[in-house]
């Protein structure tokens, strides 16, 4: 079972179709389904204009902030209201929401989860220091600290993914201001 790397700086910009910001994909599985089938797809993105977020229903989103002042997701139906304004603090909410997204102050960037209601779930967290973690597919990106996950080294942002069996990772960071962004899939039973 192949471990995927990557590299934030070196991941290709593709420009929104609103023209309020670019992506830049790290995964999208299963490979080649593209935005309208995929199961789990993760992403940052670089918000630079307010307006509205993509809707895509079935899906569930779980965004974070990484760098600027944030943005304030509010949905037009009055479901939510939540300013996205603390970094690493992720946010969950259902892609079918009709959400407008406020520029705090400036440019964000934005760390984003989305899986398929029907396929499977995420578990989205930050890890501040030494720790376990285990799914059959998902994520780890080091964003502070030089961490050591299992026999990978990664930097800040570096990171790896995995799909399609079960990995258990220890990872560990000696820097006293750590934090490494880890992704957890599993499917959903039927």
């Amino acid at each position: 079972m192949p471990i995927h790397r990557f590299n934030r700086d070196t991941l290709s910009a593709t420009p929104w179709k609103n023209g309020g910001g670019v992506t830049r994909e790290i995964v999208c599985q299963p490979p080649g389904t593209g935005m309208d089938r995929f199961d789990w797809r993760v992403s940052i993105a670089h918000i630079e204009r307010s307006g509205p977020f993509s809707a895509f229903a079935g899906v569930d989103r779980v965004i974070t902030l990484l760098e600027g002042a944030g943005v304030r997701l509010q949905s037009t139906d009055g479901a939510f209201d939540h300013a996205l304004d603390t970094p690493l603090v992720p946010f969950a909410f259902v892609g079918e929401a009709p959400v407008v997204g406020t520029l705090l102050d400036g440019d964000c960037h934005d760390f984003n989860v989305m899986t398929r209601r029907a396929a499977c779930r995420a578990g989205v967290w930050v890890c501040r220091g030494d720790t376990t973690t285990a799914a059959p597919a998902g994520l780890l990106m080091a964003l502070r600290g030089t961490w050591t996950a299992g026999t990978e080294t990664l930097a800040p942002g570096q990171g790896l993914w995995w799909c399609d069996a079960p990995l258990t990772w220890s990872l560990s960071c000696a820097e006293a201001d750590a934090a490494l962004l880890a992704v957890a899939i599993h499917q959903v039973t039927p």
